[in-house]
């Protein structure tokens, strides 16, 4: 097989063109390909689930979820075991097959909804339906952004489906966007459009996610997390699946082992239920890319729950474990249908035999500033602003990633006048969630409101100020936007706010490869979208101050 692949759906993708040999993230040509065959069996599923409801067929929940995992397993850092994506492509297209019979006549379906192929032609067909199929730059960027959209609006709906909360509307939408990127009929100005539309239910994703999580959970609080360990022996959490978080205290309580979180799950100590286990020993270490070093030092289990996995070292491999959309040769993995329990307890008895963490920081950080808890806030807030002790807020929301660049956002934390409040989600929050940058009149200068699903909260947020201050545009609110991303969950965010109106969002620390310069020139022109300069240059730009 030629050993060539193409992709460039995340941040840190080579040179900011593309990954062509092996992706930055450890991602093998022959796992990129299997992903590629994937996401085009999923879109042809996804032609047949479209026709069946214009003629008002009703697509089981089942198939939903797979699509939706499919898109998942594709996300950066998710799955790097072949044998687990080709087992992925050989059920949606036995789907496929088998939904595609209920049509009256399937031929005016697109190919990828028809075409029979055999699983000995699977690296073949990979190598004609990567992302370089589309010839157009502009409809190849458009289609990407679309899809990369989609990846991420799907796993925030996974995430509300493990709480049993499903929204027909947004598969439905979900399936026939996929379907459209297939069709070549559609135009420039065709594309943009739909790509508004996908912001648009990528609100209405996050908002299904919000309430599956409050609805468990309860609303998030003001919380003390303790960075520190104990002596006991523990298992560390990452990712961001509070259902998989819940199953595993249940399991864990009452055996002498304690759980830690990890990363994006750090904000699971902000909701009330989680409270009551007292074995819930606190958040250790830092963002994803960091992992390798601190996995080390864990000594006990690492359960792996959604992406940001780095391909794990021999010295510790054999103590992390997988669920859900991740995978990795070599790993265990541990599943169960939604709405099962699954069984961590191979895990837990591993736990048993480990030492306990090797302490790597003491201390605490506060979080849990989420919709609800702002909004207890609502009058403290506006009175700091009237009275100008809070002069203006960032949203510094996204990801944190491994490129030097991106001390970019912990030097702008840093240089923030002292009456300016940082709004953040996401794990770009560890570039500045543990500098000393103090309050404002007993409001901390950084407001978590939790993962990066939780960005809604900050979009709600900026809708009540806009409210309570009587403005006519959330532009208009003394809120500037910084935003760091690395993956497609960033992706949907950023629709998501253009899709509300939100203009003059910075991104960085670079544009999207993905983005076309005719592409591009369409977002800096209609929502003010650009990139970032230097600090100096950046905050004079932000506060309105000439040089």
């Amino acid at each position: 097989m030629d050993q060539k692949m193409f992709c460039f759906q995340c941040q840190e993708t080579a040179g900011g063109k593309g990954c062509t040999v092996q992706g930055v993230c450890g991602k093998k040509f022959d796992v990129a390909a299997m992903q590629d065959l994937l996401i085009y069996a999923t879109k042809g599923l996804s032609a047949v689930t479209t026709a069946l409801r214009a003629v008002g067929e009703e697509i089981p929940a089942e198939v939903n979820h797979i699509v939706t995992m499919n898109l998942f397993i594709t996300i950066t850092n998710a799955n790097f075991d072949k044998e687990m994506i080709r087992s992925r492509v050989r059920e949606t297209l036995s789907q496929r097959d088998r939904l595609r019979a209920k049509l009256a006549d399937p031929s005016h379906l697109p190919a990828a909804a028809r075409e029979a192929i055999g699983e000995n032609e699977y690296e073949e067909k990979a190598k004609e339906v990567g992302v370089l199929s589309t010839k157009d730059e502009d409809i190849r960027s458009l289609r990407e952004l679309i899809t990369y959209g989609l990846k991420g609006l799907s796993a925030y709906t996974k995430h509300a489906n493990a709480l049993l909360k499903e929204d027909p509307e947004l598969d439905a939408f979900l399936q026939s966007a996929l379907a459209k990127t297939l069709d070549d009929s559609l135009s420039v100005d065709d594309l943009v459009s739909l790509t508004l539309e996908t912001g648009k239910y990528g609100v209405q994703g996050m908002a299904d996610l919000d309430s599956a999580n409050t609805g468990a959970y309860g609303n998030p609080e003001i919380t003390e997390v303790n960075i520190g360990v104990r002596k006991n022996p523990g298992i560390l959490i990452s990712g961001h699946d509070l259902r998989d978080l819940e199953m595993l205290l249940e399991q864990t309580e009452g055996t002498g082992i304690d759980v830690y979180t990890h990363s994006e799950m750090l904000p699971a100590h902000y909701y009330p239920f989680f409270k009551k286990y007292k074995h819930f020993a606190g958040n250790y270490g830092n963002a994803w890319w960091k992992q390798k070093e601190e996995f080390e030092s864990f000594n006990g289990p690492i359960l792996m729950t959604t992406n940001c996995l780095v391909p794990p070292k021999d010295s510790y491999k054999d103590r992390v474990w997988t669920t859900g959309c991740v995978g990795f040769p070599g790993l265990k993995h541990i599943d169960a249908p939604y709405g099962e329990k699954k069984d961590f307890s191979p895990i837990i008895e591993q736990a048993r035999h480990c030492a306990a963490p090797t302490e790597i920081e003491h201390g605490t950080i506060v979080g849990g500033f989420a919709h609800e808890q702002v909004f207890a806030l609502a009058d403290k807030v506006v009175e700091a602003v009237k009275s100008g002790a809070i002069r203006k807020f960032f949203v510094m929301a996204g990801c944190d990633g491994r490129m030097k660049s991106r001390d970019y956002y912990t030097e702008f934390a840093k240089a923030l006048p002292k009456d300016a409040v940082i709004l953040t989600a996401g794990c770009a929050k560890y570039k500045y969630n543990k500098l000393p940058l103090g309050d404002i009149g007993g409001i901390p200068r950084v407001l978590d409101a939790g993962q990066c699903n939780d960005s809604y909260s900050l979009a709600l947020i900026a809708l009540k100020l806009k409210e309570v201050f009587g403005l006519n545009s959330v532009n208009e609110l003394p809120i500037a936007y910084n935003i760091a991303w690395y993956e497609q969950k960033a992706v949907i965010v950023l629709l998501a706010l253009l899709y509300l109106g939100v203009k003059n969002i910075h991104l960085g620390p670079t544009l999207p490869a993905f983005l076309s310069p005719n592409v591009a020139k369409v977002l800096v022109e209609n929502f003010g979208i650009a990139g970032i300069g230097s600090v100096d240059e950046d905050l004079r730009l932000f506060l309105g101050e000439s040089a």
